[in-house]
């Protein structure tokens, strides 16, 4: 009887863990738009993607496109012998710029509706 129990508590565990995992890239990238109207995540200065009201995959939608933009930024930077943070600080200017009316980007470290 222990080890059922043992299974049964272990199930319920993954279960309650499975919203918390990673997402794919392709995944996240489906969920972004949605996450973006809701509110949810909002574009930063840096560069990058954050959590503007935690919900749903807010998180693992925000780390999966985060990692993503990393890589490129490093790829873009490495290729003109630039420093990291001159393309983030380019690429973030560029992505609050797009941001529709509506959502959320990051001002002075608020997050404010567009």
């Amino acid at each position: 009887m222990t080890l059922l129990k043992y299974a049964t508590a272990l199930l319920m565990a993954m279960a309650l863990a499975l919203p918390a995992m990673a997402l794919s890239l392709d995944e996240a990238k489906s969920q972004l738009d949605t996450a973006k109207s809701e509110g949810q995540v909002g574009e930063m200065p840096t560069g990058y993607l954050g959590v503007v009201s935690a919900g749903g995959n807010a998180k693992a939608i925000v780390d999966a496109i985060n990692q993503a933009r990393r890589d490129e930024y490093a790829r873009i930077a490495d290729k003109h012998d630039i420093p990291v943070t001159q393309v983030e600080a380019v690429a973030g200017k560029k992505a609050m710029e797009k941001t529709p009316p509506g959502q959320y980007i990051q001002v002075n470290d608020r997050w404010v509706r567009k």
